[in-house]
C-alpha cells in the first residue's frame, strides 16, 4: 500500500525517463491527474491519457525526451505527510535558475511556480522537479 501517492508519481516519472521507457502507467486519481496535467502544461510530459474501465482505471503519461536525454533529470517531494510547507505567492523564487520548476497545490488547482506567481496564489509546495 502506498502512503504518499504522489511520492510514488514522481519516482516513477524520474525512474522511468532515466531507464528510457516512453511512458508510464499509475493508478488513477483526480489530484495526480491534475498534477500530470500541469507537468504536461509545463512541458515535462508529452501527453496524460486515462485507460480502463471505472474501477481500475490508470493513467497513462507518454514522456518527453530531447536528443541529449530525458526532459526528466531530477525530483524532490518538499511537502510531505508529516510535514505539510506551504509558501505564499510573494515567496515563490525561481528555481535551479530557472531550468527547474516548483509544483504547487493551490486555490486555482495545481500550478507550476510561475503561473501561481502570476495568477497571485500560494499553497503548499508538492515537489520541485528538473
Amino acid at each position: 500500500m502506498v502512503t504518499d501517492p504522489v511520492s510514488d508519481f514522481i519516482i516513477r516519472l524520474q525512474n522511468a525517463s532515466f531507464a528510457g521507457k516512453p511512458d508510464v502507467a499509475v493508478s488513477y486519481s483526480k489530484f495526480l491527474d491534475s498534477i500530470a496535467h500541469a507537468l504536461k502544461k509545463a512541458g515535462y510530459v508529452e501527453s496524460v491519457e486515462k485507460k480502463g474501465a471505472l474501477l481500475n482505471r490508470e493513467l497513462v503519461i507518454n514522456l518527453r525526451y530531447f536528443d541529449t536525454g530525458p526532459r526528466i533529470h531530477g525530483v524532490e517531494r518538499v511537502s510531505k505527510p508529516s510535514k505539510r510547507i506551504y509558501q505564499r505567492y510573494g515567496d515563490i523564487r525561481v528555481f535551479r535558475s530557472g531550468f527547474g520548476n516548483s509544483f504547487l497545490s493551490t486555490p486555482k488547482g495545481v500550478l507550476a511556480d510561475e503561473e501561481a506567481k502570476r495568477l497571485k496564489v500560494g499553497g503548499e509546495v508538492l515537489f520541485r522537479i528538473w
